[in-house]
């Protein structure tokens, strides 16, 4: 597939079959998130891989709505970006994620974007914080949300 293609194919996946991702297919949708320019090319962000089914539990919880579908996924990535080293954390965070649905895609890996930035749980608080505490985080980083991942059904 050329990028057109992946473009016009990749759409939201908020159902998955449940069989592991290949290791191989992690790491080239990781590799993408690398590749991702940003502001001065200062890299600000940095992407947690998570598997670990008790973590996208209290992830899938991490916000109102929007998420309880985590809890299916095979993995995800928070991206994280520390907000001292660039003022365009959101931006630079934004196109990371970007570039990883489309390698996504291109793996035949079914994704979808998590909004966390600016979001709360259902008791009020921050979900920011939520994700920040359950993927221990340090306090500098900030996240604009992660991406759910999980192979089509």
């Amino acid at each position: 597939m050329n990028l057109t293609e992946i473009m016009k194919k990749r759409k939201g996946i908020r159902s998955y079959s449940g069989e592991p991702i290949p290791e191989e297919k992690l790491e080239q949708i990781l590799l993408a998130g690398t590749l991702a320019p940003t502001s001065r090319n200062l890299k600000p962000c940095q992407f947690h891989l998570i598997r670990d089914k008790k973590i996208l539990n209290q992830l899938s919880a991490a916000k109102k709505s929007g998420a309880a579908f985590v809890k299916d996924a095979d993995a995800v990535i928070i991206v994280s970006a520390d907000s001292a080293k660039s003022d365009t954390w959101i931006e630079d965070s934004s196109i990371a994620m970007t570039y990883m649905m489309l390698a996504a895609e291109e793996q035949n890996v079914g994704c979808c974007w998590v909004q966390i930035h600016l979001r709360k749980s259902e008791s009020g608080e921050d979900a920011e914080e939520i994700v920040r505490k359950t993927a221990e985080i340090p306090s500098e980083y900030r996240i604009v949300g992660f991406l759910s991942l999980g192979n089509k059904k």
